[in-house]
């Protein structure tokens, strides 16, 4: 094989393959990149059996069709290394080497064969959706989505796909978001995508994408790349239950002021007391030791009487960072209950600490 191919457009695709490479074993093929040129077209691809993907160029300009492998940490840094000049990949003897000038590299390969197929689309369902609005959507539920639950569940957004609209829902067992728009389906099902997988699924979902589904897989192609993710299997917990029917108290507040109230606090503790009062909101910390902060912001809340709530900063930060609005929605019927906080598109059920 020898391509070449122009520097900051292989640095680009190395540099968002390198994600769904295998870091833990070095003698796996998949701690890979997988090279193929053929027919015209230079495709690059990287796997670590739980997500994938691919990219398929037409204007490297390929000299000898054939296939290579090369760990892809090192690929990259090579790339990374090299001047923003043509770059030519060739392989000789079970080593891939990477020129420009006066420069040469030699990685050694593992055997293409081994590489792992892609699923494909055949027998798949179709997915109609906006692939922007669903990656904007991941986007705004992520923070609220457990990592290392061992209900794996949880480690992943529930797609909750009705007839008329769609839920993509996130919790860690201490919150729970959820971001419902309108989207016209032929069916109801449900899916649950990997954390991880929604991480890359962020850069990537910007151009027009077909998305195909089956109850192990989730595949998207668009004209230049191709991604999977293996599903999570496993039972969401009810979140409709979970989200409060009947909110007692109802305040409409600013965004801006509350970031800059929670930030006061986060100087000193990442808990905190929140006091509405009849025409101010106070912001204390929680700290074991002598040490304080505390500040207030003027709001006319109406309140007869105190109410005061303890939560962690960052569950209200999160949200507030995930909002384009200037004001929100707080709610909550008991001060010892979850509460609400919404804008929009987007609602968030944040458990109090009990303290």
């Amino acid at each position: 094989m020898k391509v070449l191919i122009n520097k900051n457009m292989l640095e680009s695709i190395v540099t968002n393959t390198n994600p769904y490479l295998e870091k833990r074993d070095l003698s796996a093929i998949t701690s890979h990149i997988y090279i193929s040129a053929k027919d015209g077209v230079l495709n690059i691809k990287a796997t670590d059996h739980e997500i994938g993907l691919a990219y398929k160029l037409s204007n490297a300009k390929i000299v000898d069709e054939g296939y290579a492998t090369a760990n892809g940490k090192k690929l990259l840094d090579i790339i990374k290394s090299l001047k923003d000049e043509e770059v030519t990949l060739e392989t000789v003897n079970n080593y891939l080497y990477i020129k420009q000038k006066n420069s040469k590299y030699k990685l050694p390969m593992y055997k293409f064969e081994d590489f792992p197929e892609f699923p494909t689309i055949d027998g798949k369902a179709k997915f109609d959706i906006d692939a922007i609005m669903l990656g904007r959507s991941l986007k705004k539920i992520l923070p609220c989505i457990d990592s290392n639950n061992p209900k794996f569940e949880l480690n992943g957004a529930l797609l909750d796909i009705k007839q008329n609209y769609i839920n993509i829902v996130g919790t860690d067992t201490k919150r729970l978001a959820v971001f419902k728009f309108a989207n016209e389906a032929s069916n109801e099902f449900s899916l649950i995508i990997p954390k991880k997988a929604i991480n890359e699924i962020q850069k990537l979902f910007f151009d027009k994408i077909e998305i195909y589904y089956d109850e192990n897989v989730l595949i998207a192609q668009s004209q230049n790349f191709e991604f999977f993710t293996k599903l999570i299997n496993g039972k969401f917990p009810d979140y409709e239950r979970v989200i409060p029917k009947d909110i007692a108290i109802r305040f409409e507040l600013s965004r801006d002021k509350m970031v800059e109230g929670i930030k006061t606090i986060s100087m000193l503790s990442d808990q905190m007391k929140i006091t509405f009062s009849k025409e101010s909101i106070t912001f204390e910390s929680i700290i074991e030791d002598n040490s304080e902060a505390k500040t207030m912001i003027e709001f006319q809340t109406g309140l007869e009487e105190d109410i005061s709530i303890n939560v962690k900063n960052r569950n209200l930060i999160d949200f507030l960072q995930s909002i384009e609005d200037e004001k929100f929605e707080f709610g909550f019927k008991d001060k010892n209950l979850p509460f609400v906080v919404s804008s929009k598109e987007l609602l968030t059920v944040i458990s109090p600490l009990n303290i």
